[in-house]
């Protein structure tokens, strides 16, 4: 062990990002982090402290956002206790040891999979739902068994104050930074932490950085889970329930005044039914923000200059499309309508990259077979929507579309399913959490043979001669 903390301390006076990784590794290598008692303690104190500082959570999210206090609880503080209630019920079955069969190879074998914690991992924070998509990675790794050091967004710089205020009162008393620490800052203290070698790294975020941390990962060999997005389609089928369809997609794309990863970046509507659709779009806008969105206590805004300006450019530089509902900015509020584009083209700029924000540009197709084939030949996004009381389309789209996850008739709701992997794929992401999903995601399930020595079958050693069609057999029988 002496040796072993020499080499975690070299350099480590120079650097403080290094010092703190050390430390951390120290304390995994003492196995402090392996009991499940500790890791349930460590979660139910969590979950306290989030309570706790539930009034704190609802001011940090209003100054960031202007977000009110209903949309902070359900898609931040709710989600986040359901993850945590959901893990510690069933941890104690997912960390224990599992057998499994043998061969005839093998026999006389037991044979059975450890679950095992990787060590210290990294947790590099988003800034559009700045405690979730921190926190239920953090719930992963701690119920996993591992120590973390989260990164927090900066852009979202109130919640980054309270989820460093929350952490600390779980772990700093107990542990000083040695189990669980939080480390603020902007790019240079990211370029700075991916420099380190982690024993895993959890990023949420988007595409172009994605990359950026797994070139960063390589270097040491590290395993990423790469949370992205991507441009999310909501295909809206002729025979779908249009009522229903738009109250369900204006609540999905302008949450969060749609800076969410899986908000429905754009419709494809059956060219029958779009203007139809276009109607009831705004239809539930001015029902659920009133005839002024700017005025309304529950509409939030954009969360820098930046952003804002880059959403505007969708609505001055538009090509084929026009703003059929919507439009109006305000850059001092950092406020963007809900904006609806019509007439909109795959070559428009809003069509390029993932929006991000308030506008919703509308497609048409009339042929099934050749708007899959366009969306077939997209990214692979994060999620896919489809309205429809169609199960021969349903079964077309879900057979020929790849995507990270999906929701038939409903948006958003999917990830709110503990039973359901979310993750993308491709350049969505890679991996999975949420639920088992998240304790999957920290941990390495070590496979282990333990033979017997009262037999010992000669059928493996040389010499061979007469042996093969023994062997045949062998590989053929299964338990």
């Amino acid at each position: 062990m002496l040796v072993q903390e020499e080499v975690y301390t070299e350099n480590a006076e120079k650097n403080p990002i290094l010092a703190l990784i050390n430390k951390q590794k120290a304390f995994f290598a003492k196995n402090n982090t392996k009991d499940v008692e500790t890791r349930l303690k460590m979660l139910a104190k969590l979950r306290k402290s989030i309570e706790n500082n539930e009034q704190e959570i609802y001011e940090a999210l209003h100054q960031d956002f202007r977000k009110p206090a209903f949309e902070a609880y359900a898609t931040e503080i709710a989600i986040t206790l359901d993850e945590i209630d959901f893990i510690s019920k069933e941890l104690k079955s997912w960390a224990r040891t599992r057998s499994v069969s043998s061969s005839l190879l093998n026999f006389p074998s037991q044979n059975y999979i450890i679950p095992e914690p990787l060590g210290v991992c990294l947790i590099i924070g988003a800034w559009n739902y700045p405690l979730q998509l921190t926190l239920a990675p953090l719930i992963g790794a701690i119920a996993a068994g591992n120590c973390a050091i989260v990164k927090p967004s900066e852009l979202a710089s109130a919640s980054a104050d309270v989820l460093e205020k929350i952490i600390t009162e779980t772990f700093e008393k107990e542990y000083e930074n040695a189990y669980v620490a939080v480390v603020k800052g902007g790019v240079d203290v990211n370029q700075a932490l991916l420099k380190e070698k982690f024993d895993k790294i959890f990023f949420t975020g988007s595409t172009a950085v994605g990359k950026i941390v797994m070139r960063a990962a390589a270097e040491h060999l590290t395993p990423v889970t790469l949370e992205l997005g991507g441009k999310s389609p909501c295909i809206v089928a002729e025979d779908a329930d249009l009522d229903l369809a738009a109250k369900r997609i204006v609540w999905g794309k302008f949450l969060n005044a749609g800076q969410t990863c899986v908000a429905p970046d754009y419709i494809v509507a059956h060219k029958n039914i779009r203007s139809l659709l276009i109607v009831k779009l705004g239809k539930y806008i001015t029902e659920f923000y009133g005839e002024n969105p700017q005025d309304s206590p529950d509409y939030p805004r954009i969360i820098n200059d930046r952003h804002f300006e880059r959403l505007s450019k969708y609505l001055t530089t538009a090509n084929s499309s026009t703003i059929v509902i919507g439009g109006k900015t305000d850059i001092v509020g950092r406020y963007i309508a809900p904006t609806v584009l019509d007439k909109v083209s795959w070559e428009d700029e809003v069509m390029q990259d993932e929006i991000f924000g308030p506008i919703l540009p509308v497609l048409e197709y009339e042929n099934e077979d050749e708007m899959i084939a366009i969306l077939k030949s997209k990214p692979k996004p994060l999620a896919l929507y489809l309205f429809a009381d169609n199960d021969k389309l349903e079964k077309k789209v879900l057979d020929n579309l790849s995507f990270g996850g999906a929701c038939i008739n409903d948006t958003i709701s999917h990830l709110i399913n503990p039973h359901l992997p979310f993750g993308g794929v491709g350049d969505s992401g890679m991996g999975a959490y949420h639920g088992k999903g998240s304790f999957d995601a920290f941990t390495h399930y070590k496979g282990v043979m333990k033979k017997a020595n009262w037999l010992d079958i000669p059928l493996r050693y040389a010499p061979y001669l007469g042996k093969l069609a023994f062997i045949k057999q062998a590989f053929k029988w299964k338990p």
